[in-house]
């Protein structure tokens, strides 16, 4: 394999860890920060991937792919759980005072 691909590879992760980075921290909503995460996540899965093609051990291969599973199952959560609070009636101080 080229020696190229996989110093490639990592810069291309960092700097989408970078960017990552940045939206999670400026927001500005919650489905913004879920993207970013997700992103956090697809970097460390492409890191597993590359450290698995520089050593030429598989034990990473495994590992990124426990990575993908745990990540897709917490992003749907993480989605439905913003896609609910959308849903909820907000409420205001008038509301409060009736009850």
């Amino acid at each position: 394999m080229n020696g190229w691909i996989v110093p490639l590879l990592i810069v291309a992760c960092l700097l989408a860890l970078g960017l990552a980075t940045v939206r999670l921290l400026k927001g500005p909503t919650s489905a913004d920060r879920i993207v970013a995460l997700d992103i956090f996540l697809a970097a460390s899965v492409a890191l597993c991937v590359a450290a698995s093609l520089a050593t030429a051990r598989t034990v990473f291969l495994d590992v990124a792919i426990g990575l993908a599973l745990v990540g897709f199952v917490g992003t749907v959560g993480w989605a439905r759980l913003v896609d609910r609070s959308a849903d909820m009636p907000e409420e205001t101080t008038d509301d409060k005072d009736h009850r």
